[in-house]
């Protein structure tokens, strides 16, 4: 029994080293998320804790408050470890590429004078927390009204779902390219340069969006008529029903 006992007492000490292992890699992390060095020492924690609440079973019928499952330390970098190789190392990536989303959409305006003055109003809202005091410019064109509300909102085009737009078919692009976009390689007045694909891009595939055109309500309008003539004929016959039924 006292062969068991050593091996008991050698994984304690193996399970109270892994937690000073643990809490060290847990501090030099300081907070980054899926850190290797904090993921190694978990498995190893968690190895060391089972190893020794089954040698406690096995020796003298008792166990610990760990309720946990051995960790395969090569299944759980390649399963669960996030970046994690084999051996605890970045693995290089086979497919290093940029994924680039170009979007475009297109908007009715039914009223020229409402979108200018919506604009204006989002102007002034922005000049209010930046500027107090300051008066806001008026706004003269569909496209600076357009762009004043994107500058207002997050930049998105859902800064354009306002009344005062009316969305039209749009399409969404996505590709592969090998590089990220470098905005200083174009000029601020070319807007056709920083959306076309180079020679290397690769056009992964094309999401067309298309408006919902507004329904027809006169034939509506003229089936509920029709519907509501049908119904008065309905009540009309059970009323000379009742009529009958009553002798009045």
């Amino acid at each position: 029994m006292t062969e068991r006992h050593a091996e008991l007492d050698a994984a304690l000490d193996r399970v109270i080293t892994a937690a000073r292992d643990h809490l060290a890699a847990v501090k030099a992390a300081e907070g980054r998320v899926d850190d290797d060095a904090v993921w190694s020492a978990y498995v190893a924690l968690n190895n060391a804790t089972y190893e020794y609440d089954e040698l406690l079973l096995d020796v003298f019928g008792e166990v610990t408050p760990w309720d946990v499952e051995a960790i395969d330390p090569d299944e759980a970098d390649q399963r669960f470890g996030a970046g994690l190789g084999v051996d605890g190392g970045e693995p290089a990536d086979p497919y290093a590429h940029v994924v680039s989303v170009r979007q475009r959409r297109d908007y009715r305006v039914p009223s020229v004078a409402a979108l200018l003055r919506a604009a204006e109003a989002a102007r002034r809202g922005v000049r209010a927390e930046r500027d107090a005091g300051e008066p806001a410019e008026p706004v003269e064109s569909v496209g600076a009204a357009v762009l004043e509300l994107l500058q207002a909102g997050d930049g998105s085009l859902g800064a354009l779902d306002v009344p005062e737009l009316e969305p039209l078919d749009g399409v969404v692009a996505v590709a592969e390219v090998p590089e990220p976009l470098e905005l200083a390689e174009f000029r601020e007045d070319d807007g056709i340069g920083p959306f076309q694909l180079g020679g290397s891009d690769r056009l992964v595939g094309r999401l067309d969006e298309h408006a919902y055109a507004d329904l027809d309500l006169g034939d509506d309008d003229e089936d509920e008529d029709d519907l509501d003539e049908e119904f008065e004929d309905i009540f009309d016959e059970e009323d000379e029903d009742d009529d009958r039924r009553t002798g009045r």
